[in-house]
């Protein structure tokens, strides 16, 4: 599996992830800061990532688009 972690959460969780032996890549690297939602789910889906993510957006984008890929990842707390 690899992480897609959204700009929502911190370039520190690539570290946790990948001690953990996680692929994973922050947005920031990738993309530009504030790159709409859909211009990182359809990344996310073309390059087979999960997305990590705070933001409840993405499920709704998902639900929406009634799309079977890129599967999102919410941690809420």
């Amino acid at each position: 599996m690899k992480l897609l972690v959204d700009m929502n959460l911190s370039p520190s969780w690539i570290k946790l992830l990948s001690d953990a032996g996680v692929q994973a890549v922050h947005w920031s690297v990738i993309g530009k800061n504030n790159a709409p939602d859909s211009e990182i789910m359809a990344y996310a889906a073309g390059n087979d990532y999960v997305v990590l993510t705070h933001d409840l957006d993405f499920s709704a984008i998902l639900a929406v688009t009634h799309g079977e890929k890129p599967s999102v990842v919410q941690i809420r707390a």
